[in-house]
């Protein structure tokens, strides 16, 4: 019996696969073969791979825009700036003439600061948490031998001893020292973690390290730096999560060493003396200073006299391109422009907080929570005292007041902030990336 092999349709018999293999291999046909796995790169070495290693520590790990936080942070600081820049030509102009100086002098030189603030703001926010920490220690100690330097060379100015004179220009070093706090203080309680439960391990080595900078500051007699300066501490411990029994301890020490620095100084006295009205009967001058800068603000009504057309920084308010900048944008733009002021100073805090939330890391809390209630503590103490809910006590507003090392630093600050804000932690990514797939 014969049997006929089966054929599967579509399929060659396994001889005529054979010849036509060996007929195309003859003709010249590639040959199929298995694709290779490509062998994995070599590790750079030399300069390369030192430049790679140096941006990865630079930039850090999880990078990734965090939607318009970023934009906000960023758009309030250069809108607050370019305000700050306008009103300081606006207020320092006329009692330049009046002395006989060149009016856009201070204008320009704040420009100045302004450029190299700015420049330092973007180097800053292309930095990652890790370089951060490895300047806390490096940064609180330069803050230190800065403030010595300041007590032993330094230059007195309304009794605060404050300013390290560089040629014709001044420095003041305690306004890179708030910086340094707060990433000190951050990378030193982020390290502690449980521990700072603890009231021990709060206060050590916060009171002795950190308290240095604020007590050279009130060695200084600058009282109203030294209280922006406790702010910080107070909100680097909050945010690590000391307990709160340490705060009252610490405001009823902060309220004695406040009450012997205004006993022990007639000028201080006599402000608080002014703020509560006692003096204010024989035109005191301190008086006259917080009483035109509410006659300011109240004669610039909804919309203000226009800008330029300030009367009262004719002389008339001491310091009006400084801490009094707040009275001459209420005359010259009214209610409305100091609203849009405060405005910007909302977004800020609104953006900052909304990036903090993101994160876990206690590092990156501390130190945005600490920067926050800088800046808008600050603003807050400086607007207080404009409008006579606070004693003049001597506190610029950030960003718009006269004084290159603070709006240099200040924008420093908002680098920081944009720092964390231009990237998202691992686990936001990770959350957002399930909660869309599903």
């Amino acid at each position: 019996m014969v049997t006929t092999p089966t054929r599967h349709p579509g399929r060659r018999p396994a001889a005529a696969r054979t010849a036509g293999a060996a007929a195309g291999r003859a003709a010249g046909a590639p040959r199929a073969t298995t694709p290779a796995v490509p062998a994995p790169p070599a590790p750079r070495r030399g300069i390369r791979a030192a430049a790679a290693r140096g941006w990865r520590f630079l930039e850090g790990t999880d990078r990734r825009p965090s939607g318009s936080s970023y934009y906000l942070i960023l758009g309030a600081a250069l809108a607050l700036t370019a305000i700050g820049l306008l009103m300081v030509l606006s207020a320092s102009s006329v009692e330049a003439i009046s002395e006989g100086k060149e009016e856009f002098d201070l204008f320009l030189k704040q420009a100045v600061w302004a450029g190299a603030g700015v420049v330092l703001m973007f180097i800053l926010s292309r930095v990652g948490p890790r370089l951060y920490k490895a300047l806390a220690w490096p940064g609180l100690g330069v803050a230190v031998v800065l403030l010595i330097l300041v007590l032993v060379i330094g230059v007195s100015i309304n009794g605060n001893k404050n300013w390290i004179m560089i040629g014709n220009q001044s420095f003041q070093p305690s306004e890179p020292a708030k910086l340094a706090l707060a990433l000190w203080f951050a990378t030193v309680l982020e390290r502690k973690k449980g521990l700072i439960r603890d009231w021990k391990h709060a206060l050590i080595p916060a009171l002795p390290l950190g308290g240095l900078p604020i007590g050279l500051v009130l060695l200084g007699g600058d009282l109203g730096t030294g209280m922006i300066l406790m702010m910080i501490a107070a909100a680097a411990l909050f945010f690590a999560g000391a307990p709160l029994k340490m705060f009252l301890l610490a405001g009823v020490g902060a309220a004695l060493v406040g009450t012997l620095m205004v006993a022990t100084s007639a000028n201080r006295g006599g402000r608080i003396s002014a703020w509560l009205r006692l003096n204010c009967e024989d035109g005191a001058d301190l008086c006259l200073q917080s009483d035109n800068g509410l006659f300011a603000m109240a004669s610039g009504g909804w919309f203000g006299v226009g800008i330029g057309q300030s009367r009262q920084k004719w002389n008339w308010i001491p310091e009006a391109h400084n801490d009094f900048i707040f009275a001459i944008i209420g005359e010259e733009f009214g209610l409305v422009g100091a609203i849009v002021v405060v405005a910007l100073f909302g977004i800020l805090a609104v953006a900052t907080i909304q990036v903090a939330m993101r994160y876990s890391d206690p590092f990156v809390r501390i130190l945005m929570g600490s920067i926050l209630v800088w800046l808008i503590g600050q603003a807050f103490v400086n607007v207080g005292m404009v409008t006579g809910l606070l004693p003049v006590i001597g506190v610029p507003l950030p960003f718009i007041s006269y004084g290159g090392s603070a709006l240099t630093f200040t924008l420093a600050a908002v680098g920081v902030l944009l720092s964390f804000a231009r990237r998202m932690p691992a686990t936001f990514i990770k959350t957002e990336s399930e909660t869309a797939a599903s």
